[in-house]
């Protein structure tokens, strides 16, 4: 089964509110993204957001220049219609990151856990070639992935653990990090996953 098609039926076998990696509140991106006091005119992406609140946040907090990315249309579909008519003011785009031909640049590129789901070399160079060409000099990004000793497999498909340190290795030497945070979720089904947030600026 392609990747596509694994999302599409992970979210059509269940709610988005039981997905393992649903937040209700998404607090530390959400804190992330808004402590440069950035204008409501930034243009922000969330890769891999179909399922998730942030983009609701955002929007109430005054961001207009919101993009959701996910590979599954199950999941924006499902997202769009909890904005309902407000849908039409969030920049929709159903694609693999590996393959993202960004339609602007973005002052901000948010991912909590896609990237620790590339565990192939040239999809990790790929995903960074795709970041480069979207993410403006000056611009932050934000990125949360398993913990090194935290889970090995998410949905049934294997992931790659992350610390500082390896993911300094993909992205770079264009990118300084500014903060680290770790976060203990815990998923609707009551499991602990260790996760690491990262939040770098790019420089060069």
């Amino acid at each position: 089964m392609d990747r596509k098609s694994h999302w599409d039926n992970t979210y059509a076998s269940k709610p988005i509110e039981e997905v393992s990696w649903f937040q209700q509140e998404p607090t530390i991106s959400f804190e992330l993204i808004t402590k440069e006091n950035l204008s409501t005119e930034a243009a922000i992406i969330d890769v891999g957001g179909g399922a998730s609140h942030l983009s609701q946040l955002l929007f109430d907090a005054g961001y207009r220049k919101l993009t959701v990315l996910d590979i599954s249309a199950i999941a924006l579909n499902q997202a769009q219609d909890s904005f309902g008519e407000l849908s039409s003011k969030i920049e929709w785009i159903e694609s693999d990151i590996t393959e993202f031909s960004p339609p602007h640049p973005y002052c901000v590129w948010h991912d909590r856990a896609v990237f620790h789901f590339l565990t192939e070399a040239e999809d990790r160079a790929r995903y960074v070639e795709v970041l480069n060409n979207s993410l403006t000099v000056g611009g932050y990004l934000i990125i949360a992935a398993f913990a090194i000793g935290g889970p090995d497999k998410c949905s049934g498909l294997d992931i790659m653990q992350h610390d500082l340190e390896t993911l300094s290795q993909q992205l770079g030497e264009g990118y300084r990090l500014l903060e680290q945070r770790s976060e203990l979720h815990t998923t609707p089904g009551g499991n602990e996953q260790q996760f690491n947030y990262f939040r770098f600026i790019r420089e060069r």
